[in-house]
């Protein structure tokens, strides 16, 4: 394919709907490194700007409107902006008991919601701002209590940009995922964090016969969520689970992303096997700056100032940590996942599997293969995320190796000319998809397929 010519064009119609952009843009620049403050959100050529955002689609600074999968990092299962949530949050601004730096009681309640959900006794929780400072509280807590230094991660896996886990989130060629992610680390650092192959029990259980007594944690998410929207296998956590507890290792789900996502719980409420600790994010802040980790009491005292002989981890959260109108809106959002679980979870999944289904059968149409992830399986019935890929070798899709391996998968066509054919049709995705809300409907799922099908076209055309 002449992907350098597909993008040149699909680059010039974007550039001719979105000149307002551009010149915020050019703005932009001038203060910001890149324009920006986020990596994902710097598409080249240029991102478009927001001007308003309602239920499954977003506007932009030229009046273009998008069906948008990205819903703010994929937090917003009920779509931007919800009704529910903005009218109850009324009352607690009403209050004047916003940012005040004092302890309100709303986080109570939400701790309470998500204990009681996980079904975890024996638990506690604590609350901080971003999924990457509750994995790295997660990981400290870990080491802290264990003595351990050693960190063992899943290659492709993305646990936020804490020192301790950036390495093996990018596929590095003939160096797989076995690679650092970020200058400013030491050396030392990065000889801690042990990678093993998503999936692969054999694997994992070699790593701990081999390093089992200097890990302090494993850190997995069920659903693994930049390394190409995988589920985890049952066999595969159990033995987690059973390796974790041989070798005195504190098991970690990452569940930033599936958390209340799949169930009105996290995944491992599914799996039915109980980590040491959980981070969770996203779903959890009802559209705020809002994760938590969860974890068995003994490991979350590692917090606790009055340990004789002891340093505790300063697990301190943060200025907005536990913030009352960011614990008000977590609240209201999780009170309505579970109260009308019955009803929203199986509707995400069905539309979850049309645009699986169909975007599979438009691209198979112009004679191209694409196939998506993001389906459940036998534990995880259904699912309402979808990640677009185009092999270039018969693969199975069952690891992140086979979605970021360009020798394996077509990397720049899902990344590059996929996001702008789509952006040029009015749906905007992210890694060639992304995450359907309940304000995504069945004429909204059918409109997505289309503008695929229109990328699937042009894309025929530079074969």
């Amino acid at each position: 394919m002449n992907i350098d010519g597909l993008l040149k064009v699909l680059e010039s119609e974007y550039r001719d709907k979105t000149r307002k952009s551009l010149e915020i843009y050019r703005r932009a620049e001038k203060v910001m490194v890149k324009g920006g403050s986020h990596t994902l959100r710097l598409w080249k050529p240029y991102p478009f700007f927001i001007a308003g955002a309602r239920g499954p689609e977003v506007q932009d600074a030229d009046g273009n409107s998008y069906i948008d999968f990205w819903q703010g990092h994929y937090a917003n299962i009920l779509g931007h902006n919800p009704e529910v949530i903005r009218e109850e949050l009324n009352d607690e601004i009403r209050k004047g008991t916003l940012q005040t730096g004092f302890e309100t009681q709303p986080q109570i309640e939400l701790a309470e919601t998500i204990l009681s959900q996980l079904g975890c006794k024996g638990f506690k929780i604590r609350f901080t701002t971003s999924g990457t400072l509750a994995t790295m509280y997660a990981v400290m807590l870990a080491k802290a209590h264990t003595g351990r230094e050693c960190v063992l991660k899943v290659g492709g896996g993305w646990h936020g940009a804490s020192p301790c886990l950036l390495k093996g989130v990018k596929h590095h060629g003939l160096a797989g995922f076995e690679a650092g992610e970020s200058a400013g680390i030491s050396q030392q650092t990065l000889n801690e964090i042990l990678i093993t192959r998503f999936n692969d029990g054999d694997d994992l259980a070699r790593v701990f016969r081999e390093k089992g007594k200097t890990i302090a944690c494993f850190i997995i998410e069920p659903f693994i969520g930049v390394g190409g929207f995988l589920l985890t296998s049952r066999e595969y956590l159990e033995l987690a689970r059973r390796l974790s507890e041989e070798y005195g290792v504190v098991l970690i789900f990452d569940e930033v992303i599936s958390g209340f996502r799949f169930c009105p719980s996290g995944v491992q409420t599914l799996y039915r096997v109980k980590p040491d600790l959980a981070t969770f994010g996203k779903l959890i802040g009802g559209g705020h700056a809002v994760s938590a980790v969860v974890g068995r009491d003994e490991i979350m005292e590692e917090c606790e100032a009055s340990r004789p002989g002891r340093m505790k981890v300063l697990f301190e959260g943060g200025t907005f940590s536990a913030h009352s109108e960011y614990m008000t809106a977590g609240l209201i959002m999780l009170k309505h996942l579970i109260g009308r679980a019955e009803e929203i979870y199986p509707r995400l999944g069905r539309t979850g599997e049309r645009l699986r289904r169909g975007i599979e059968a438009v691209f198979a149409e112009e004679g191209i293969e694409a196939r998506c992830t993001g389906y459940g399986n036998d534990v995880v019935k259904q699912s309402s995320l979808f990640m677009v890929n185009f092999p270039l070798i018969k693969t199975d899709f069952r690891s992140p190796e086979d979605i970021w391996d360009p020798a394996v998968c077509a990397v720049r066509l899902r990344e590059e000319a996929l996001k702008l054919a789509l952006l040029n049709q009015g749906v905007h995705v992210v890694h060639g998809g992304g995450a359907a809300s309940t304000a995504h409907s069945d004429e909204i799922a059918d409109r997505t397929i289309a503008a695929y099908r229109e990328a699937a076209k042009t894309f025929k055309r530079y074969m």
